[in-house]
């Protein structure tokens, strides 16, 4: 039947897409007679549907050791079930209360200079310890078995915003472990680290210690087992949180909720053991034309987010509704920009919206970071009107819920190829390899076509056209995956700077990118790099395009086809586009880090002779365009105007408005800031 959901939803019970926030009311919990009852009549007129609760709640909840105070959230679960509001309900791990830290510093966490932190802020436990690893599940266990029959409960929202590392001796000696595990033997390890290098082969595991400024800083085979091993270790211990959970409450699902590009935690290795992936979204919007690459860079961070757990609905768990409080310049959101950074996370794949936070606390850092409720308290604020329409927005697009996007067109974003880029010591110091992928992504959409974004790990045989920029490091069987991938017939796009190392950080030995020589057709022997104010150009399809930062050097093998040659320095001449096929299909290498104008076109080209469709042709700048599409193949289509300014668009077919019903053909015209959803009709 038309209309139904490819996905199940997020939440237990849920129906529709969900809109909510995080919900403080142990804060007010001496003012509870007057603003809880408040707080249900405000969430109503805002079409608040679904609210976090218990995030920071420990010091409440468990107030000395072993003294529980359950009564207020018996309070606050009934009052939410009563309102027809579903309850996110938090594990308080992300902030453990002072008498935990005082009786027990081994829950301390110890810095890199050996030193142990205070207690103080959040997230500074140390996730070794067995202390807290047990108090963690005591009172995990403890809301399990108190709510697992409560109907308000909807999902579990493990812990808040994970990060950070330890280097205390618990956590050494868990390293060490980790790495015997990997490794098996002493040898191996130092064979895999090239340690005859300044003399630092290790004789045994118990020699090894963290990265250290007091120690070893150098070792890159060290730093990157490191980061492998704190993000291990952060997906060790949300298995060990949910434990109880999923033990007691199999039915409701768990996530935590994740911050996109956060460097120390490979998500693609957590997403592996979430229900939903969830993260916080908190883009800079200015009000001017700088917003579409604001816009840009949000629309990566919900493709990223999106890819982690599985091409699957996930849910926008924080956003705020205005100025938050920890940016350097916490500028105002214009009208309408709310409704536009919520409807864009729904058109990428989210199933919710969700606010940091629901009420403006008093005091503390945050009492001044944007809200739903602001400090006057009344449904008359500008802010709290936005929310209300958006809610009513929402349910009017119910029938998006479950739905996802199918593309053809995916990008590679890897944890691990950015942590071995980080730590390697060539041509520029910064990288930037985020912040090349963040270019190649919106180039794709700028030409029209709907994105995932994945990691070396992920299944390619669902697209057609692939993307891996920068991809310096080649681990696990990704290689082999890519060379089937093209003899299958499909396309592969790689940067300068890949193919360099393997998995363990060590380079090839055949010229790069060695494992992909034959399936590129090039062999990039060195690369230049460029001082800032320094260009080099190449001409392309007629046109030429301006070189900056990186330029390599790259020969090509005699089937394959050079597109753009360097135009000036000691290797004018010399490819820096090329076109090679192989198999059934065909890579393409671009050797230098090029503008955005040149990456749009040249995927135009790619995409266009791959055989795929844009969602919509010859999109306006500022314009973006994604699809959702249902279970019997029904297609939502989503036009985001990121613009300040009135655009046009051009459609092909016939469309119907999913909010009016309204028949749409030809051009359309888009206010500022607007969203339109529509339905394909046949």
């Amino acid at each position: 039947a038309e209309g139904m959901a490819k996905f199940p939803p997020a939440m237990k019970g849920a129906q529709g897409l969900l809109h909510g926030g995080d919900y403080n009311p142990d804060q007010w919990i001496e003012m509870k007679d007057t603003i809880w009852k408040k707080d249900m009549e405000m969430a109503k007129k805002a079409g608040i549907n679904t609210l976090s609760v218990g995030i920071f709640s420990w010091s409440m909840l468990e107030p000395e050791e072993g003294v529980y105070r359950f009564e207020w959230l018996d309070e606050v679960m009934d009052m939410l079930h009563e309102n027809g509001i579903r309850a996110v309900l938090a594990t308080p791990s992300g902030a453990r209360p002072a008498w935990m830290a005082r009786k027990y510093p081994e829950v301390l966490r110890v810095n890199a200079q050996r030193q142990k932190e205070l207690f103080g802020d959040r997230h500074n436990h140390c996730a070794s310890s067995p202390v807290y690893r047990e108090k963690v599940q005591k009172i995990n266990t403890l809301l399990a078995e108190r709510y697992k029959d409560h109907p308000a409960l909807a999902m579990w929202h493990i812990s808040n915003e994970y990060g950070g590392d330890c280097h205390c001796e618990n956590c050494q000696k868990r390293f060490r472990a980790f790495l015997k595990d990997r490794y098996g033997d002493i040898e191996t390890l130092n064979r895999s680290w090239w340690n005859s290098f300044w003399s630092h082969r290790y004789t045994c595991f118990e020699e090894i210690e963290s990265p250290s400024p007091i120690g070893e800083s150098s070792s890159q085979g060290l730093k990157l087992a490191w980061r492998r091993f704190c993000s291990w270790q952060t997906v060790d211990f949300y298995l060990h949180e949910i434990e109880p959970l999923k033990r007691i409450t199999p039915d409701v699902p768990c996530t935590t909720n994740l911050m996109s590009t956060y460097p120390v935690i490979n998500y693609f290795d957590l997403g592996k053991v979430l229900d939903v992936s969830s993260w916080d979204n908190y883009p800079q919007w200015q009000g001017t034309m700088e917003d579409v690459h604001v816009a840009e860079n949000t629309a990566f961070k919900h493709d990223l987010m999106r890819g982690v757990c599985g091409r699957k609905p996930f849910l926008m768990m924080e956003s705020s509704p205005s100025s938050v409080n920890w940016h350097e310049i916490n500028k105002l959101r214009r009208p309408g920009t709310v409704t536009l950074q919520s409807l864009q996370a729904i058109a990428h794949g989210s199933d919710s919206v969700q606010y940091f936070q629901f009420r403006k606390g008093r005091g503390q850092s945050e009492k001044f970071h944007g809200a739903v409720i602001d400090h006057e308290g009344s449904e008359h604020t500008r802010v709290f009107k936005e929310v209300a329409q958006i809610g009513k927005r929402l349910r009017d697009l119910g029938c998006i819920a479950g739905t996802a996007p199918e593309n053809k067109v995916a990008v590679v974003y890897d944890w691990e190829n950015r942590w071995a880029l980080d730590e390697s010591e060539f041509g520029i110091r910064e990288k930037n390899y985020e912040r090349t992928v963040r270019q190649h992504h919106p180039a794709l959409r700028r030409a029209g076509y709907g994105v995932d974004v994945i990691d070396q790990t992920i299944d390619l045989s669902p697209y057609k056209v692939v993307s891996a920029p920068m991809s310096y490091m080649l681990r696990g069987d990704f290689a082999q995956r890519v060379r089937q991938f093209v003899e299958d017939g499909g396309t592969f796009v790689m940067t300068y700077v890949s193919g360099y190392v393997d998995g363990e950080d060590m380079t090839f030995l055949g010229g790069f990118p060695d494992p992909l020589r034959d399936v590129a057709g090039v062999w990039a022997e060195e690369v230049d790099v460029l001082y800032p104010g320094e260009s080099n150009k190449f001409v392309y399809d007629g046109r030429s395009y301006h070189v900056h930062e990186w330029a390599e050097l790259i020969h090509a093998d005699a089937d394959t086809k050079v597109l753009a040659t360097y135009e000036s320095d000691f290797y004018a001449g010399m490819p820096a586009v090329t076109r090679h096929p192989f198999g059934k299909g065909v890579c393409l290498y671009v050797a230098a880090r090029t503008s955005e104008n040149f990456l749009k076109m040249f995927y135009e080209k790619v995409c266009a002779k791959s055989g795929l469709a844009p969602i919509v042709e010859q999109l306006p700048y500022g314009v973006g365009a994604t699809e959702r599409i249902g279970d019997a193949g029904e297609r939502y289509t989503f036009l985001l105007s990121y613009l300040p300014v009135i655009e046009k668009v051009t459609l092909t077919g016939r469309y119907q408005d999913v909010e009016t019903g309204e028949e749409v053909t030809g051009e359309i015209v888009l206010e500022p800031r607007q969203v339109r959803v529509l339905r394909k009709m046949e």
